[in-house]
């Protein structure tokens, strides 16, 4: 797979029908209390991931599973997303969530 989408393997976006230009931007409690901050165009595969269910996922996850899902927000492009995620971590702990949840800056 190049990254241009010349060529496109079996999982791809255009494939599996999934739109590759919705980016989701998703908060994680893990098993230890902590919180987890990333971004993904499949939110589903990623949480497979993160729980060790599909190879890849974050090393900051691997030792603190099971993790769940706290909240998550769609986002049209991926610097908007990026921009979010920025935005979600430099909030306090006790407001990540509801930030994400609420949309504490202007819509994506």
């Amino acid at each position: 797979m190049t990254r241009n989408n010349v060529t496109r393997g079996p999982s791809s976006p255009a494939r599996t029908g999934k739109n590759p230009d919705v980016w989701h931007v998703y908060l994680l409690e893990c098993a230890d209390g902590t919180l987890y901050c990333g971004i993904t165009t499949d939110l589903a595969r990623r949480l497979a991931q993160h729980n060790g269910l599909a190879p890849g996922g974050a090393r900051y996850t691997k030792g603190r599973r099971p993790v769940r899902l706290l909240a998550s927000r769609a986002c049209p492009r991926k610097g908007a997303a990026l921009r979010l995620e920025c935005a979600v971590k430099a909030r306090p702990r006790a407001e990540k969530a509801l930030f994400l949840q609420q949309g504490g800056i202007a819509p994506c």
